[in-house]
């Protein structure tokens, strides 16, 4: 039997639950709140609900209007989400793991939007305190597994450094 080390199971768990959250946001945005029928909508102060489907990368880049764009960004995002199951396993650190585990999740859930939509769903929009994109759920979960990981191997008080 194999037994999957704890670090990756909360990697996995984690990941699982960005996927689960970000489908059922989409799933609210788009069939019950119906946001592509509205375009725009006041939610809580300078948040709004704005329907953007973007066929490119993070917040737009490379949005070409071709459908191959589709298959090849939801391979990649596969292919990184298959290469950090892999790290999972190796990881030895909690912020590590959630850090892993977020972006597993964020590339999953917008490969699943490019799958069986043709373009990620975005429609959180806080253009009005000045950051000038919409963006998902799977979007802020790879952003912030980003930085965790950054901050992880690089920047964490008490990793050793190589000598300068």
């Amino acid at each position: 039997m194999i037994r999957v080390p704890r670090l990756a199971l909360i990697a996995y768990a984690l990941a699982l639950v960005v996927i689960v959250a970000d489908q059922a946001v989409k799933y609210w945005v788009l069939e019950v709140f119906r946001l592509p029928e509205h375009g725009t909508a006041p939610l809580v102060g300078p948040l709004w609900l704005s329907m953007v489907w973007n066929k490119g990368v993070s917040f737009g880049v490379l949005n070409f209007d071709a459908d191959w764009t589709r298959w090849v960004l939801s391979l990649f995002s596969f292919g990184v989400a298959a290469a950090l199951v892999g790290w999972a396993w190796r990881v030895d650190r909690p912020v590590l793991a959630i850090a892993v585990g977020l972006i597993i999740g964020g590339a999953i859930g917008n490969a699943i939007d490019r799958v069986r939509l043709g373009a990620v769903t975005d429609f959180i929009d806080v253009t009005r305190l000045m950051f000038p994109w919409v963006f998902n759920l799977a979007d802020s979960a790879i952003s912030i597994g980003s930085v965790l990981l950054i901050w992880d191997l690089f920047l964490a008080p008490g990793r050793k450094r190589a000598p300068t």
